[in-house]
């Protein structure tokens, strides 16, 4: 299959820098949405789980039964799986008393059985490949157990850090993963799956530093009014930057 016919039929977006603005932006929300609904709401982790988890399913169906890329949808599941991701970690720390050390290690544990399954099954775990409905469900899992994976991680950390450290250091992780993708030969791959992950935990002290209160090093913001306002930016970015199917650039094809 050649390159453009690959393109033609990705069901996911080109990897650009609106890409990873926008993927920042999701993963902020879904912090804050999150939090809005098991901590504002006081509705429980468990609870919240569950009512996110739902609306999540549905929308992956529709997006593996869609026959082409659609980005509004596209960007909806990935708001899916950061809502229910956010829920889904505070529930394994918290209520299930595991603590942050062995939610990270459980969820870390998760997604590299979820991508080792997915390169036995389909061959590869590239973002190029992205042509299947059997690709696409692996490529949802491993987006759900990352964005999970990112939320305890990024909790964890912001321990030591507090939530503007946590947003420094995070930026600077992502800054190297950046500079190995242009200087360096490093698989791909592998380095999109880093950037993917290390965007979380950076949304996840954002919308935390946005969020709570002054006691806490945060801004003491509302969860809903915060939530909205980055909702509103992504639609903005989106309807001016519309995104298109397409490939990870300097990615070989395989």
């Amino acid at each position: 299959m050649t390159e453009d016919t690959r393109a033609a039929i990705s069901k996911v977006p080109e990897v650009t820098l609106m890409f990873w603005i926008v993927k920042i932006l999701a993963t902020t929300l879904g912090e804050t949405g999150g939090d809005a609904l098991s901590m504002s709401l006081n509705l429980g982790y468990a609870v919240s789980t569950l009512i996110l988890f739902a609306p999540f399913i549905v929308l992956v169906v529709l997006q593996v039964r869609a026959k082409r890329f659609h980005s509004w949808l596209y960007w909806m599941v990935i708001v899916g799986t950061t809502l229910a991701g956010t829920t889904m970690a505070d529930f394994a720390d918290r209520s299930l008393g595991i603590g942050y050390p062995g939610g990270t290690s459980v969820l870390f544990a998760l997604v590299i059985a979820s991508l080792l399954v997915w390169r036995f099954a389909v061959g590869t775990v590239s973002v190029n490949n992205i042509v299947t409905h059997k690709a696409e469900m692996f490529y949802w899992l491993t987006i759900l157990f990352s964005n999970t994976l990112g939320t305890a991680l990024g909790d964890w950390t912001s321990e030591g850090t507090g939530f503007a450290g946590g947003i420094y250091l995070f930026f600077g992780l992502i800054g190297v993963v950046a500079l190995l993708y242009y200087f360096t030969k490093i698989n791909r791959t592998l380095l999109f799956w880093m950037a993917f992950i290390l965007t979380r935990p950076l949304g996840a002290n954002m919308g935390d530093f946005l969020t709570k209160p002054h006691a806490q090093q945060g801004l003491d913001l509302s969860r809903f009014a915060a939530s909205g306002v980055i909702a509103a930016a992504m639609v903005l970015l989106l309807t001016i930057w519309p995104q298109k199917a397409g490939l990870h650039p300097g990615e070989p094809i395989s």
